[in-house]
């Protein structure tokens, strides 16, 4: 591109022990951003980062959950000495107060999030004023990424005293934000609004969400970029559901373990899929991590499973690591998490492309847009349990389509959904930011 050299600040939230895709996301840019040959911190925030490969991030955790919180609860802590707050920043403090706050519903969590959208004039900001001396005197930025539009508060005063522009990504959090209870929910995107004009660049995970995020808001469609996920090239194989595999029709589920991303629902077409023909054997495997306050959930599908009669063709294989993954991706026949909301990356989809497995996913969302860039799976009216378990049938009674779309899929994240292309297009995006 001829880009020189630049000094790229990233900021990631962690989120709460767990793998999630967005740090997955922003950890693999920094790998590949580096290999490009560029200066990258990748910097955590509330939480330290979970990754399932290199963790490319600094071992220092800005904006710690527990101090973020404290000192939004308690006027004591917004002036407590750093050897205080170093001890409340403990990666194992952090993690376990993660596991906590992860039971928390975002309906409850209204005022501390309006606390942190407020930046220098909220209660936390001892611990913007940390991050931006950090950055000042260790890293010196070219360019600064906040981690999601619930971070827009801090863009201000990183702005002012570092003299870098500031890229917002666009990743989800609009789900979030909708959870919230009124009139926080209300507030938070009033302040947004007001506090978006404080970033030089946005930048979305698809078209889809560019638009959802241009209306909420309420910035010109041209202010956001799109940079789709990427993933690294160590995911690509032969293998995965075009192989000749001696194994039942099986689906597979990988996501986290939550209503949001659908498993009840393919439940619900797997219990029909079987009644089909020449599904009687068929399978179903999930895997993905499941948190303290979807266990009973859970708990209330298994029995929804027994009552139906597949308990014993369904497994749940926990939370698995890269290794895990890959073998897991490897063991299905065809990919499906029917997404209650409407998801803006579906990161999933093209980790299942690269093994050569094709999907089945919702019509709407990223989903369309995956399905039209790729070539690698199928999509179904959203919510139509019918049709979920119509489509799967076909494909699992096709070996050769199977194939057909697995290996169009493959291509095609071979060919412009790589780590290397995310990182390519989000320098494009930077340059942008700096003019």
């Amino acid at each position: 591109m001829g880009v020189s050299s630049l000094n790229i600040c990233i900021l990631a939230a962690g989120a709460a022990g767990m793998y999630c895709g967005s740090c997955l996301r922003d950890n693999q840019l920094a790998i590949a951003l580096r290999r490009l040959g560029h200066n990258v911190t990748l910097v955590p925030l509330y939480a330290p980062l979970r990754v399932d490969s290199t963790d490319a991030s600094i071992h220092q955790v800005f904006y710690g959950g527990v101090n973020a919180y404290l000192q939004f609860a308690s006027g004591l802590f917004r002036h407590t000495p750093r050897m205080i707050d170093w001890l409340l920043d403990r990666p194992w403090l952090l993690r376990m107060a993660g596991r906590y706050g992860a039971q928390t519903s975002p309906a409850k969590l209204g005022p501390f999030v309006l606390s942190i959208l407020r930046g220098e004039e909220g209660p936390q900001v001892k611990e913007l004023r940390r991050l931006a001396r950090f950055l000042h005197d260790d890293v010196r930025p070219d360019v600064i990424t906040l981690p999601n539009a619930m971070f827009v508060g801090i863009a201000r005063l990183l702005r002012e005293e570092l003299k870098a522009p500031v890229v917002c990504e666009l990743t989800g959090e609009d789900i979030f934000l909708d959870a919230m209870a009124e009139p926080y929910r209300s507030q938070a995107q009033q302040i947004i609004r007001q506090r978006a004009a404080e970033v030089d660049r946005f930048v979305a995970t698809s078209n889809y969400y560019a638009a959802r995020m241009a209306e909420y808001l309420a910035v010109p469609r041209s202010r956001i970029d799109v940079v789709y996920p990427g993933i690294a090239l160590s995911y690509l194989s032969d293998g995965g559901a075009g192989g000749a595999q001696k194994r039942p029709p099986t689906v597979g589920y990988f996501a986290r373990i939550c209503p949001e991303k659908g498993l009840d629902r393919l439940v619900e077409a797997f219990a029909l899929l079987r009644r089909m023909p020449q599904m009687g054997e068929a399978r179903l495997r999930a895997a993905g991590y499941l948190g303290p306050l979807h266990r009973r959930w859970f708990e209330s599908l298994q029995d929804r499973m027994r009552a139906e009669g597949i308990a014993d063709a369904v497994s749940y294989e926990g939370e698995v690591d890269l290794g895990g993954k890959l073998a897991f991706l490897d063991s299905i026949d065809v990919l499906s998490v029917p997404a209650a909301y409407a998801e803006p990356k579906g990161i999933y989809v093209l980790e299942g492309l690269a093994r050569a497995v094709p999907f089945v996913k919702p019509d709407h969302g990223a989903f369309p847009e995956l399905a039209r860039l790729t070539g690698g799976g199928v999509l179904y009216p959203a919510g139509d349990a019918q049709a979920l378990a119509e489509r799967l049938h076909e494909l699992l009674l096709d070996p050769a389509r199977r194939a057909e779309l697995g290996g169009r899929g493959q291509q095609a994240v071979r060919e412009r959904f790589t780590d290397e292309h995310m990182a390519m297009n989000m320098l494009k995006v930077f340059e942008a930011a700096r003019t």
